[in-house]
């Protein structure tokens, strides 16, 4: 794994527009922090919105947190002033809805290069619609400095005009394709929201589908869904001990042809997984 990983098993949205929530976020134990300038921000606040969310973003104040915006479309009146600004602000990353295409995503980068963004601010594309799950392999291939996918899970459902149940099952075709798009092309992927902030036990089993199918982390609604999400993308006591041991049997059976580990076989495949489980558990560890 990359030396440069960055756990983002919970990343939260947070309204720009709210100076409360922007200071209450510096105690959040989040792995990630989305200022949003968009859909949670009415549109005669956008403006203050955008001023504020750059000087949070700017003021170094979060800790090992990874700051980023959320700026209105491109389609928007807002896009283009919110995009000069965050470059300006350098967060770490710009997070951009409705991402559909690979020329959205040159587009967006050329921009960024225009208005002189730091090499450190990544582009974040959010894929929420049917074409951009079509084309998610496209997209995510676009650019280097795309690193990470973000679902859409609202809209994808609402273009879909399917229903959020239990299971999700109207949204798995979409899912599985952005994630083997992310697999295919080495980008981090994060799961989409959890809207009912008071069905605890919705939110934790839909946080474990994520990680079971694959998902980086989760973005979030509430301050109050971060330890869930936490607990459910980090490796447990017993895959970190199982991992462990996988490698020390792999270590000790070099040379011998077959090593198994608790009765089960030993190959690369699982040595390679076991190396990625401690590689996470040691990147949340070093967070604190």
């Amino acid at each position: 794994m990359s030396e440069t990983f960055r756990p983002r098993r919970s990343v939260l949205y947070m309204p720009a527009s709210n100076d409360r929530a922007l200071e209450k976020a510096r105690s959040i134990p989040c792995d990630g922090l989305i200022l949003d300038l968009e859909d949670a921000v009415a549109p005669d606040a956008k403006p203050a919105a955008r001023e504020a969310a750059c000087a949070a973003a700017a003021s170094g104040q979060y800790g090992a947190r990874e700051v980023t915006i959320r700026v209105n479309g491109a389609d928007t009146e807002w896009h283009a002033d919110d995009l000069r600004a965050a470059c300006a602000a350098g967060p770490d990353a710009i997070v951009v809805p409705k991402v559909n295409s690979a020329d959205a995503v040159l587009a967006l980068v050329e921009a960024m290069a225009t208005y002189d963004a730091p090499e450190h601010t990544m582009l974040w594309a959010m894929v929420e619609t049917p074409a951009a799950m079509l084309h998610c392999e496209e997209i995510a291939a676009a650019s280097e400095r795309l690193t990470v996918l973000v679902m859409g899970t609202n809209d994808l459902a609402k273009e879909l005009y399917a229903e959020h149940v239990p299971g999700r099952q109207p949204l798995l075709t979409g899912l599985g394709l952005a994630l083997l798009a992310a697999r295919a092309t080495g980008t981090a992927i994060l799961d989409g929201v959890y809207n009912d902030v008071q069905d605890a036990d919705g939110f934790l089993a839909e946080c474990r589908q994520g990680r079971d199918l694959g998902f980086d982390g989760k973005t979030l609604i509430h301050p109050g869904q971060v330890e869930g999400a936490n607990t459910a993308y980090a490796p447990s006591e017993q895959q970190v001990e199982d991992a462990r041991g996988i490698l020390q049997a792999w270590e000790d059976g070099r040379g011998s042809g077959v090593v198994t580990y608790r009765g089960r076989m030993v190959e690369l495949l699982h040595v390679d997984s076991a190396r990625r489980t401690l590689a996470i558990h040691d990147a949340v560890a070093a967070l604190g």
